[in-house]
């Protein structure tokens, strides 16, 4: 795991954990049931608080990205994977109606919007 902190961005030290560690789960550079750093030891990589740390992981955790075990430390979640995926399809589906959109308002209809799309997919 990679986190790089500034002082000069106006996020919170926590949060720019959080949205790095979001990040690399969204990217699958963190697969789920991988393992993270425990808070001391990355607290200690970074030269912050374990506050700080504890406060990433514990709104990590609060939206179900990673879940932690008492005992055993904090792992990408499963669920928190599935999260993601659906909220991929949702950008994609996002991504579709706004190309519809513009097909719509280039007066297409479905067969040459349908036409367009086979061609790009083939293009890729």
């Amino acid at each position: 795991m990679y986190i790089v902190l500034s002082n000069s961005e106006p996020a919170p030290l926590y949060e720019q954990i959080k949205k790095q560690i979001m990040e690399q789960i969204v990217s699958s550079k963190l697969l789920p049931g991988e393992m993270l750093p425990s808070i001391r030891v990355l607290a200690k990589e970074l030269g912050i608080s374990v506050i700080t740390v504890k406060k990433a992981y514990d709104d990590l955790e609060a939206e179900g990205f990673i879940a932690t075990r008492p005992g055993k430390g904090s792992c990408v979640a499963t669920a928190g994977a599935e999260f993601i995926r659906e909220m991929k399809l949702k950008t994609m589906q996002q991504f579709f109606e706004q190309g519809i959109a513009v097909c719509r308002e280039l007066e297409m209809d479905q067969v040459a919007i349908t036409e367009a799309f086979h061609f790009i997919l083939n293009e890729s």
